[in-house]
């Protein structure tokens, strides 16, 4: 149906009645509307039928047929999406009831067979927590978690963003894969998409993803995934989701992504971007199903409104091939690991996505990508597709489409799609791609469709979700199509006719639907029902029996042992002889043809199978016999002229249909050929005169009979004896009634007209009178019309007599009112009519109508004709339906002109039918139908004359539509129905057809307002048949059953007994304030409540109840007047048209008995002492109450005191919060990362604090002595690399072990230390440079950019931005942000830059951030010091203002001086700064500071002057200052000191917002995911190799001795000093924060269980829910190792030869200052001793080293 008109007619829409269908058994609409929650997700258990559905803070259990079987509470809870479970409410002060939406809903297969099925639940309270709940009872919870962690948090926790998930099994266990979008609050760093186990393993509890594959994204807000679907197909998990096209355009697409179901590290992760042509961009819903035999995409996708992710109105359901998309995702796949992500036009097809750092490979193709068809640590992910998959729309909708459902049916799809109006399209797909939308249900008006549409296992019916109820619809009611026309006409898939069952089926369902012609369906090639055609004979004479044949179309085929029948009427069925499609079948003898009501009569004739009718036609006997009796005068003539083959038979006066007679004479049928009839006048010539000249008479033949127009007969008659006879016969006397007709017959006649008494035509010579020469003038005796248009056109009609003897006589003389009439030749009658033409006049008048003939005296009509100018006004109505039907009464005057058939009207160029009734001043007309919608004129001709209707248009709408109808039953007598409809125009009715009496009954319907109308159902007998219910407007007929799939019906009348039943004549007796209770039956099958009305008398008794059985309602508190003349009045209830007068009722209103005076005394005295004693204790309580109340007063208000305060502390700390950055990535990437060449990192590793560059100094040697001493440290050198190059014999001889263990005793462990602290540092420069260094960078970064946001106290170096609590500003610092322009010169010109910066910066602060913006990313040597520059704010073009931390006008109160800020120098936001270089003579100074190398720690040594200590926001050795308002009070001072704690929180919200950056970081360093660095492996497996060889069991010894080797002397050390492998500078504040983050990384190393308690610091309580994690990573990391293959000593060699060429002469010498030459005898002593040493000549070797560089060459 047409989308609806966007105008509606209020008034003047009168439906017609609801017309009443069938009542036929289906499978009929039910719901269920569950306690008013907003429902969100639907579940079908398959095995079951139990529908499952979660709602906001519930969850039902429904059966198949939703009846509800349980339901549970899953909300509200206390909660805050800021706060992590569980909630404590003096913790979370912001925690509130928080409804709990439904996210995930999901069955839970067991894992072994027999264990218990389970219902997952998640919701957004708690951070998307998950539980199991019993299918038996929703209600039972069978795991919850009492203490979740952050990997358990698996749905969204905001309502609005979507969650999907789907269960798999990955050998033997269920492990759950969700996708969820990103939320703007709550923890970060929960990726999009996470595997989750079903059941606690080892550590790890259900429903977390640790140890568990998931989606790595740089950027969580950019990389926002709305998912939309899961789906598990093959060995395949998809997701289906929008997002913005990061990679491109930016613009929002659709993607889907696939996994491996068994791929536990997401190595197997690939997208693709999913196009649908048309602009459809954005994915709304999806299922999974069949097209051609092959699994598809089913996906529905909206056009999205400009580059945002809002979908508007206009939807399209796109289908892509499963085969197609794989092959897709198979390309990118294998592009990205065989071609670099490229095609050979080197154009990017796939690349790698979400901000990984990874990239496309060139591996073979034959090795890798069928060998890893799902990955693998060395294959490059996530893999991402810059080709789209392309689709074109199957079928496009206007309103926003919500839900995708897919059923196939015998091999055809049909798909469900549910829209945001509460409709559900039926769509059939077609091969070609295309659909074809069939049918329109509307569920629910009020909420859309709810994406969860799912078919129930037998694919019979489809169950909707909607905001507030469950709906489960039939997907097909072929059932209620009883022929085979209605069945293939309303084009539903699901259905087809059934031929040799005779019903409308689904296709299994017929028996042989295999079979050709055997199912018949609307779309197949053979669509046409079964057909007789060419019927042989078609009509048949009941007194003969004959055979009779026809064809039939798409007859089925038979077996041979199957016969059909033929069945005439209701007579026995009969066989029936087949030929191919030919049937021949023998007519039933004339004695069982029942008799004939007139002359002929129809008959069914039904080719029957059995008792099933295949087809049928009507075949029609006629008889004979009772055509000659209809006419008793003249039954030759009946029979020769009727429409039957009967012929007469003169000789037996017998009409007959045999073609001979008894007595051989036979006059046929005028019907039969001519040669027939010229034989049948082979008569005789009296035998013709009495019979044949009746006949001839009539007919007007002209073969060797004629008939002229003066009534001579001609015969030429053959007599038997072959003699022939030629005789002319006239009567002057036939067809001559006036002088006129007389004298126009031919002389040759000899007919005159003879005046006299009785004057007449006769024959000359019968006249006894002489003739008359001169006809009489013309008499006028009627015309016709009596009015015309001025415009003439019209033909007059003049009836009279002697109207002239041939044409020319009137031809020219004919007036009408004056105007000349132009006589029409072909229509003149000799003397009786004259038809002519009116010519136009120019103006109205009236007069007669004359007609001269020759010289005559012309003839005058006795009525007067006038000449009208006829005029249109208005018309109503002025709107109406393309259909058509339209009555439209047009209003004007004098539209009585002219004849009724040269009126005709037209709308637009459309014919409007006139109706009967025209009026003078209106007619009604009914439109056509029209093709488009438009605004038309109204037209009406007159004759020739045209008038329309000035300045009113009809305007054609679109076709009303309904969509709603209820009460969808009525009982016999009547009901109201409410109609819901889009738009209504013109006149409404409802009807119905009852096949018991053949009556069709129909109502008018009312309007109730622009979008409701109330109509009656039609009063049906009680047994009558209900066939059909239908709406009728105009030409739009809108079958009941059609709006909302389930049919009219009725029910018995409802019955109300009389309120007195033993004596119904009795009134009942009513007590005022009591109900009135009716009994009855049937009172609720058609009828609610508020559809009663009951009266008693003259008022109404308001009805409150009405039950099956009985009706409750509440009279007047006093009696009601009679109504009906009587004394009492009666209760009548009216129900629809029915009307019960149910009795009489008297009110119980009789005088009782008063109280005696003596009781009333005594009563009165007993109530005022009572009242007395009251008094006394209401005055004792109050007196006690109000000493108690001042008391409550005061502890309320110190109450209340303390709340404020600290409610507006923890408010204020919660706005903090909350103005986090949401993403710092875009910030904190910089264009590049400034790493320190390897000899600068070098030096900082092996010279920490020292300035200069100690490696590129020379040695502090004399001249003398520098030879021999760079010659001994050379050797020294080939000596260490030489044992390294041994490695077999180095990492496996107990020789080293003793020098190593007796260094470490001897020297206290430093050279040991010291020597694989800088190896390592040495060995791992590469893996920090192209692994570790990004995310540290970044993680610096993060923490500098959070720390510059707040304020810093530049004196004592506390922040309030921090992770460390020893370093909190705990103070509340009032601080605004302002953006300063600098002015920056670049080249010649200047440029103005916006800096960040706050208005309690100090001036030095100030400067350095301006140098971080505009030297961003550039290294910190090689930007100018801030020491170096003065900052100058510049106003208007002469103000020049030099600020500095310190100068006159620098603050002194008592001995403390505070530094000068932006504020103090009241600097406005906006301002205009620049930085000049400082001059020598300029007197300003800042902090006397004193940096170390990297470093910026503030060490005041000129700070104090003359006794003044400086400060910046807080007071180092004093109690915070309180303000000056508030001195004067002792509870503020008290307050200040005793909650500082509260200013915790920020420690969380620095800790939340650098989570990703730390996490990234440890990841990067403990991930296996790439190969660890050989050093690593050749020294990890060296200490395996020790603990093996020495019998060291306990695996927490090695893992200490790894510890202490790696982390704790490399990787700590890099975490608390980026300056070594950076060149940027490290602040206080910074320093602070990575010192926490240091000691993480130290906790996450260790075995030792990591406890903590409520006294634990603060910063070890930070990451109390992370380390468990962080050790997880290490513990896998050291397993890995130790796991995979042992590296090759080549590698390591090379390694060492490369490193070996960085010039360590300096460190040498200064290792065998410091430590080796110390103790160098006792070292050579043990290397004598030792058997490899003695082999190898170590000792020698060293010996020789130490000669050459202690300057003992004579010792050597």
């Amino acid at each position: 149906m047409p989308a609806a008109a966007p105008h509606l007619l209020p008034l003047a829409i009168w439906w017609w009645p609801p017309i009443l269908l069938l009542l036929w058994p289906q499978s009929p609409l039910s719901f269920a509307s569950l306690h008013d929650s907003h429902l969100n997700h639907l579940l079908l258990d398959s095995s079951s039928g139990h529908i499952y559905v979660g709602a906001v803070n519930a969850l039902y259990h429904l059966s198949p047929d939703l009846q509800l079987l349980s339901w549970g509470k899953t909300g509200p809870k206390l909660d805050s999406p800021d706060c992590l479970p569980p909630i404590d409410p003096l913790e979370c002060t912001q925690a509130k009831e928080t409804d709990n939406t439904n996210k995930l809903l999901l069955l839970e297969e067991p894992e072994e067979e027999g264990g218990i099925r389970s219902l997952i639940v998640c919701g957004t309270v708690l951070q998307g927590i998950c539980e199991k709940r019993s299918l038996r009872n929703v209600s039972d919870v069978l795991y919850q978690t009492p203490n979740p962690v952050d990997t358990q948090y698996v749905a969204a926790n905001d309502p609005r963003v979507s969650t999907v998930g789907v269960i798999v099994g990955q050998k033997g266990a269920r492990l759950m894969l969700v996708g969820r979008g990103y939320t703007s609050k709550g923890p970060g760093g929960i990726p999009p998409i996470t595997m989750r186990r079903l059941a606690p393993h080892h550590s790890a509890p259900a429903f977390s993803h640790e140890e568990l594959g998931k989606l790595v994204v740089g950027s969580y807000s950019e990389y926002n995934n709305q998912f939309v679907k899961a789906l598990h197909h093959n060995k395949h998990v998809y997701f289906l989701f929008s997002r913005r096209d990061v990679w491109g355009k930016r613009e929002y697409r659709t993607y889907v992504s696939r996994l491996c179901a068994g791929d536990p590290s997401f190595y197997s992760y690939v997208e693709v971007p999913l196009a649908c042509e048309g602009g459809y961009n954005l994915a709304q819903a999806a299922a999974l199903g069949t097209h051609l035999g092959d699994p598809a995409l089913f996906v529905a996708m909206a056009a999205g409104q400009a580059s945002t992710p809002t979908p508007t109105s206009r939807s399209a359901l796109c289908v892509y091939s499963m085969k197609e998309l794989d092959k897709a995702l198979q390309r990118a796949q294998f592009l990205c690991y065989t071609a670099e992500g490229r095609e050979s036009g080197n154009q990017d097809e796939a690349y790698i996505e979400y901000e990984v750092s990874s990239k496309c490979l060139k591996l073979p193709p034959v090795s890798h990508f069928s060998l890893y068809p799902c990955g693998g640590e060395h294959t490059p992910s996530p893999i991402a597709s810059a080709v789209p998959l392309n689709a074109k729309p199957a079928v496009t909708q206007a309103t926003q489409v919500t839900a995708v459902a897919v059923a196939t049916e015998a091999g055809h799809t049909i798909a469900l799609l549910g829209d945001k109006s509460g409709q559900l399209h039926k769509v059939f797909l077609r091969a070609d791609g295309t659909g074809a939308e069939y049918d329109l249900v509307e569920v629910d008006g009020q909420s859309p469709v709810n994406a969860d549409l799912l078919l129930d296992s037998t694919g019979r019916n489809i169950y909707v979700l909607t905001e507030r109820k469950v709906t489960r619809l039939p997907v097909a009611q072929c059932e209620l199509h009883l022929d085979c026309n209605s069945c293939l006409s309303v084009r539903d898939p699901y259905c087809g006719w059934c031929s040799l069952e005779g019903r409308c089926t689904r296709k299994l369902e017929c028996a042989r639907h295999s079979q050709p012609h055997h199912w018949l369906w609307s779309y197949g090639h053979d669509r046409q029902c079964v057909n007789i055609q060419t019927l042989d004979p078609p009509i048949q004479s009941r007194e003969e029996q004959t055979q009779v044949s026809f064809t039939v179309l798409q007859l089925p085929t038979l077996s041979e042992d199957e016969a059909l029948s033929c069945a005439f009427g209701t007579l026995p069925a009969q066989p029936a002889v087949v030929m191919e499609n030919r049937i021949t079948c023998q007519s039933p003898p004339p004695k069982l043809l029942p008799p004939t009501p007139r002359d002929h009569m129809t008959v069914r004739l039904a080719l029957m199978f059995g008792e099933v009718t295949i087809s049928d036609t009507n075949i029609t006997f006629y008889d004979c016999h009772a055509v000659g009796r209809l006419n008793a005068t003249s039954p030759c003539m009946a029979c020769v002229s009727s429409v039957w083959p009967c012929h007469w038979c003169a000789g037996d006066e017998l009409c007959t249909h045999n073609h001979t007679c008894p007595q051989q004479h036979m006059i046929f049928n005028s019907r039969v050929s001519t040669h027939s009839l010229a034989h049948s006048l082979s008569l005789a010539v009296t035998l013709f005169f009495t019979l044949c000249f009746p006949l001839i008479h009539s007919l007007s033949l002209s073969l060797s009979l004629s008939l002229s127009l003066t009534h001579s007969l001609t015969c030429s008659v053959t007599h038997s004896l072959t003699h022939s006879l030629s005789l002319l016969l006239y009567n002057c006397s036939i067809g001559q009634s006036d002088c006129s007709q007389c004298r126009a017959v031919s002389e040759d006649y000899g007919c005159v007209w003879c005046g006299g008494d009785t004057p007449g035509c006769v024959f000359n010579q019968s006249c006894p009178s002489a003739a008359v020469d001169t006809c009489p003038p013309p008499l006028i005796t009627e015309v016709h019309p009596l009015t015309g248009p001025l415009e003439g056109g019209v033909l007059l009609t003049i009836l009279g007599s002697n109207l002239g003897q041939r044409y020319q006589d009137i031809q020219g003389g004919v007036t009408v009112a004056g105007v000349a009439c132009r006589p029409l030749p072909e229509a003149y009658r000799i003397s009786t009519q004259i038809v002519c033409e009116l010519q136009p006049t120019k103006q109205v008048t009236a007069g007669p109508v004359l007609v001269t003939v020759g010289n005559s005296e012309p003839g005058q009509s006795p009525q007067t004709f006038t000449y009208q100018d006829p005029q249109l006004t208005r018309i109503f109505p002025s709107k109406g339906p393309m259909a058509g039907g339209t009555r439209i009464t047009v209003h004007g005057s004098w539209l009585l002109t002219g004849q009724s058939t040269d009126l005709r009207a037209f709308v637009g160029s459309q014919p409007c039918h006139i109706m009967d009734g025209v009026s003078d001043t209106q007619l009604v007309c009914r439109t056509s139908h029209s093709n488009q919608t438009a605004g038309v004129s109204v037209r009406v001709l007159f004759g020739r004359a045209e008038r329309t209707v000035h300045n009113v248009v009809f305007h054609y709408l679109e076709d009303p539509v309904i969509t709603g109808a209820a009460p969808a039953e009525s009982f016999y007598g009547y009901n109201v129905i409410k109609i819901l409809q889009r738009i209504l125009i013109g006149e409404l009715q409802t009807d119905f057809h009852d096949c018991s009496n053949c009556a069709h009954r129909g109502n008018l319907c009312v309007s109730i307002s622009s979008e409701q109308m109330s109509c009656q159902s039609p009063s049906v007998p009680k047994d009558g048949r209900v066939v059909r219910v239908w709406f009728e407007m105009d030409n739009v007929h809108v079958d009941f059953e059609s709006i909302k799939g389930t049919p009219f019906t009725y029910h018995p009348n409802p019955e109300l007994y009389p309120l007195n039943r033993e004596h119904p004549e009795s009134p009942i007796r009513f007590k005022p304030g009591g109900v009135l209770a009716v009994e009855g039956k049937y009172l609720t099958q058609a009828m609610s409540k508020d559809e009663v009305v009951a009266w008693l008398g003259d008022k109404e008794c308001d009805v409150k109840t009405l039950d099956d059985t009985h009706l409750y309602c509440e009279p007047p508190e006093e009696q009601p007047l009679s109504m009906d003349h009587e004394e009492l009045p009666s209760l009548k209830v009216v129900m629809g048209r029915l009307e019960f007068n149910l009795g009489t009722v008297q009110y119980d209103i009789g005088n009782h008995s008063t109280m005696p005076l003596e009781a009333q005394v005594g009563l009165a005295a007993g109530a005022a002492v009572v009242v007395l004693i009251v008094l006394v204790i209401i005055l004792m309580y109050r007196r006690k109450s109000k000493q108690a109340m001042r008391d409550y007063k005061k502890v309320l208000v110190q109450l209340e005191t303390l709340e404020i305060n600290v409610g507006d502390q923890c408010r204020k700390e919660f706005t903090d919060l909350m103005t986090e950055m949401m993403d710092l990535s875009s910030d904190v990437g910089g264009p590049c990362i400034p790493f320190l060449d390897y000899r600068t990192y070098a030096e900082r590793i092996f010279f920490p604090g020292q300035r200069g560059a100690p490696l590129s100094q020379n040695l502090d040697l004399p001249e003398s002595r520098r030879q021999t001493v760079e010659q001994g440290l050379g050797q020294l050198n080939n000596l260490i690399l030489f044992l390294f190059a041994q490695c077999p014999n180095f990492f496996g001889n107990g020789l080293v072990v003793l020098f190593m263990f007796w260094l470490y005793s001897i020297q206290t462990c430093t050279v040991v230390e010291k020597m694989l602290t800088n190896w390592m540092s040495i060995c791992l420069y590469s893996f920090l440079k192209e692994v570790a260094g990004e995310p540290l960078y970044m993680l610096y970064r993060a923490i500098k950019y959070q720390v510059d946001k707040g304020p810093v106290d530049a004196v004592t170096g506390k922040a309030k931005r921090t992770l460390n609590d020893s370093h909190l500003l705990r103070e509340d610092i009032d601080y605004c942000s302002m953006t300063l322009t600098v002015l920056v010169k670049s080249g010649m010109e200047v440029q103005p830059c916006p800096v960040k910066v706050l208005d309690t910066d100090t001036i030095t602060q100030v400067k350095d951030k301006i140098l971080d913006q505009i030297y961003k990313g550039a290294p910190f040597s090689q930007r100018p010091s801030a020491d170096s520059l003065d900052l100058e704010w510049r106003s208007g073009q002469a103000g020049h203002l030099t600020l500095s931390d310190d100068d006159v006008t620098a603050i002194v109160q008592g001995h403390w001086k505070r530094l000068n800020t932006l504020q103090h120098y009241k600097v406005p936001d906006g301002a205009t700064v620049a930085l000049i270089p400082r001059s020598q003579s300029s007197g300003v100074m800042g902090i006397n500071q004193i940096y170390q190398t990297g470093e910026k720690t503030p060490m005041l040594e000129g700070g104090e002057e003359e006794g003044l200590r400086l400060w910046h926001l807080v007071k180092s050795s004093e109690e915070p200052e309180i303000p000056k308002h508030r001195k004067s009070s002792m509870r503020e001072r008290e307050r200040a000191k005793a909650i500082p704690e509260i200013y915790l929180t920020r420690l969380l919200s620095m800790k939340g917002t650098l989570q990703k950056f730390v996490d990234d970081v440890f990841v990067a360093i403990l991930s296996t995911k790439r190969p660890p660095p050989i050093a690593v492996r050749f020294f990890f497996d060296f200490l395996d190799d020790m603990a093996e060889k020495h019998g060291i069991d306990d695996p927490e010894t090695v893992h200490i001795w790894k510890t202490n080797s790696l982390p704790l002397r490399f990787w700590v050390n890099i975490l608390k000093n980026p300056q070594f492998v950076f060149d940027v500078q490290v602040t206080d504040s910074v320093d602070a924060v990575l010192s926490v983050i240091a000691q993480t990384f130290i906790d996450s190393c260790t075995t030792s269980e990591h406890k903590v308690g409520r006294d634990s610091p603060v910063n070890k309580l930070l990451y109390a829910r992370e380390i468990p994690r962080y050790k997880q990573l290490v513990e896998r990391y050291y397993s890995d190792i130790h796991s995979a293959a042992s590296g090759c000593y080549q590698e390591m060699n090379s390694m060492l030869t490369e490193l070996s060429g960085v010039s360590v002469n300096i460190y040498l010498f200064k290792l065998c200052n410091d430590h080796i030459f110390l103790c160098v005898t006792a070292i050579i002593m043990a290397l004598e001793e030792d058997a490899a040493g003695q082999k190898m000549q170590l000792a020698y070797r060293l010996q020789q080293v130490a000669a050459l560089v202690e300057n003992k060459v004579t010792d050597l």
